[in-house]
């Protein structure tokens, strides 16, 4: 392309390259806010019955560890070796609980994440579409740009007519993630200001 018409194409009203600052978009949008809050009560909810889990185990394992070192090495009789097996069925337990928890409580923040991440593709198109822009960037990967290329708070405010909230629920059972994570997907990102 000539430098006359690169020219004259870069001085049409509309950049061509549109900035928005994702980070920005994701921590003050009326939904992320509110879906934010709710995975924090959750969070929160669930270090708690992991701290309460660990006192009541703890208190348990305490009267079983003297019993068993009273026995200086002896093998334990019928009814000690009952409340062993029972306290070792009541920490699976726990920590099956905490596992599944802390399992439903990932598939929420990345449903949560789906929903924001699809709804916020869409606006963006729209505004990339409304100003003839070639691509819309995220801020952060940029170095320098013209303040007047910056559509984050129309994407903000687009995103806050058009998403007002989201289920703040685990992922369908069919999306449901893989138990063990691959390293080389990229992972979803969680919606900032948590």
């Amino acid at each position: 392309m000539s430098g006359a018409a690169l020219a004259q194409r870069n001085n049409n009203n509309a950049p061509q390259i549109l900035i928005v600052d994702i980070a920005r978009v994701s921590s003050e949008c009326t939904a992320c806010r509110a879906a934010s809050t709710q995975l924090q009560t959750q969070a929160t909810a669930l270090q708690q019955r992991q701290q309460t889990l660990g006192q009541q185990l703890q208190t348990a394992q305490a009267p079983l560890e003297t019993a068993i070192n009273a026995l200086n090495g002896k093998q334990p009789d019928a009814a000690l070796q009952s409340r062993i097996t029972a306290f070792e069925t009541q920490r699976n337990t726990a920590a099956q609980e905490i596992q599944r928890t802390s399992q439903q409580l990932q598939s929420t923040e990345i449903h949560v994440n789906q929903q924001i991440s699809t709804r916020l593709r869409t606006v963006l198109e729209q505004i990339r579409a409304q100003r003839n822009a070639t691509v819309v960037v995220a801020a952060g990967t940029t170095w320098a740009f013209n303040p007047s290329a910056d559509v984050t708070n129309d994407a903000l405010n687009l995103l806050n007519q058009q998403l007002p909230s989201v289920s703040v629920t685990p992922l369908p059972q069919q999306q449901q993630p893989a138990p063990a994570a691959n390293p080389a997907q990229p992972q979803p990102q969680r919606p900032q200001g948590r």
